[in-house]
């Protein structure tokens, strides 16, 4: 962890780049980054040389929330009919199936089988986690053109809205085969922070809140020289 600033803005970042020193920025030579245009934008500048990565946990959560929005659309169109297929599934669509225990299995099992809009839209989640894989940039882009088509013929709104998001980073998809680092951790420390912004129930000030960050989050030695 560098520090913690008050906002999500480009000043900001500048604000923690300036942190590095000249020595420490020629070292870098990848940025794990989402795909907002300000995050990318002041990377340019103090590391020119440092390719721009946006990894999977990124995309996922991209066509997670696509996903979840045919399963809303899809809740609301079938209730109108006095169908309750997808009552009580959308933890089922969001989570994992690996990490599902017997009684989960079974149920999923049962509702991404059928012809629903919602079990092609997560298809088209999970086929695109292939991607990963891919060892050759070549192979890499064919596979993305070929699932961009059929995801543009799909039909499902949200999923084909993100699609051409994608397709204008691709570029910076593509690093990860080389470099396959993800901002996992620093999801992780997010996450944390919430849990200590909720436990506080709120904070009088910025300045308190971050050290309260720097403290339970930043590894650092606080003990009085």
């Amino acid at each position: 962890m560098l520090d913690v600033v008050p906002e999500r803005t480009r000043a900001a970042a500048d604000q923690l780049w300036a942190t590095l020193t000249p020595e420490q920025k020629q070292t870098v030579e990848a940025v794990a980054v989402d795909m907002w245009e300000p995050f990318i934008r002041t990377i340019e500048k103090p590391v020119p040389e440092a390719d721009i990565v946006h990894d999977k946990f990124h995309i996922s959560k991209y066509l997670g929330e696509a996903v979840d929005q045919v399963r809303r659309q899809e809740h609301k169109e079938l209730m109108a009919q006095g169908d309750e297929t997808l009552t009580g599934t959308r933890q089922l669509w969001l989570y994992n199936p690996e990490n599902f225990g017997p009684e989960q299995s079974k149920e999923f099992s049962a509702v991404k089988d059928l012809e629903l809009k919602v079990a092609r839209a997560w298809a088209a989640k999970e086929l695109f986690s292939k991607f990963w894989n891919y060892q050759e940039e070549g192979w890499a882009r064919r596979f993305f053109k070929d699932w961009f088509g059929w995801v543009s013929r799909s039909r499902l709104k949200p999923v084909v809205e993100v699609a051409p998001m994608l397709k204008r980073h691709l570029d910076n998809l593509l690093t990860y085969l080389k470099h396959q680092i993800t901002n996992a951790v620093t999801e992780g420390l997010n996450s944390k922070i919430q849990s200590l912004k909720s436990a506080a129930r709120g904070f009088r000030n910025c300045r308190n809140y971050r050290i309260r960050i720097l403290f339970f989050c930043g590894k650092l030695n606080l003990y009085p020289l």
